[in-house]
């Protein structure tokens, strides 16, 4: 971390994201980014651990128990837990792309998601903007596979798309790309954690 408390990134590298709330964090978290580094060709992968969900009406646990709980469970050499999007001030996607493209010059970043928020992808903000942007590396999960191929957001840009033997290629093709990839899955979720009294949202 720098001293600024923001993630150090050369410029050259390619740089995975993988956002969300992480309430709690848990194994399907940690699958999904030990993927995206080996299919992607990523050379680091950073948890934005996020303040809250703008598309969600209640908030999650408190800020620095997620962060704890994350850095805890995940621990990879080319991983960096990191709340970034707290420390900048910004809540949506558009906009923490917006500020890290500008704080690192040269840095390719590629934004990483499950199938679900591909399913869902045309109803956040700039959404457009964010695929003509950066790279997206979709991972597919449980039961969510064709309705991400079916939303709004793969049909627009379908043309954009590398197949799943093409992956490797993502981080080094120019947006807007693409790319969805199916994986052994792991079928375990935040909700259903909070559900059976795995994780309360107190402190």
């Amino acid at each position: 971390m720098d001293k600024a408390g923001l993630p150090v990134a050369r410029a050259g590298m390619t740089i995975g994201l993988l956002g969300g709330s992480f309430d709690p964090p848990h194994r399907g978290h940690v699958h999904v980014t030990r993927e995206a580094l080996r299919r992607f060709g990523l050379d680091r992968v950073w948890w934005l651990v996020s303040p809250g969900n703008p598309l969600k009406s209640k908030g999650p646990a408190p800020l620095e128990r997620r962060l704890a709980a994350s850095r805890d469970l995940m621990r990879h050499p080319r991983v960096t837990v990191t709340d970034i999007e707290a420390r900048m001030g910004t809540r949506y996607t558009a906009a923490t792309l917006g500020q890290l493209v500008r704080r690192y010059p040269g840095v390719r970043f590629v934004w990483l998601m499950g199938a679900d928020n591909l399913a869902g992808f045309h109803r956040w903000d700039r959404w457009q903007w964010i695929l003509e942007t950066v790279p997206i590396g979709v991972i597919a999960r449980p039961g969510q596979g064709i309705a991400a191929r079916l939303s709004p957001a793969a049909a627009k840009y379908e043309r954009y798309r590398l197949r799943g033997r093409e992956a490797a290629l993502l981080s080094r093709t120019e947006a807007p790309v693409w790319c969805m990839v199916n994986v052994p899955l792991d079928d375990t979720s935040s909700t259903k954690i909070r559900a059976q009294g795995g994780w309360t949202r107190e402190p």
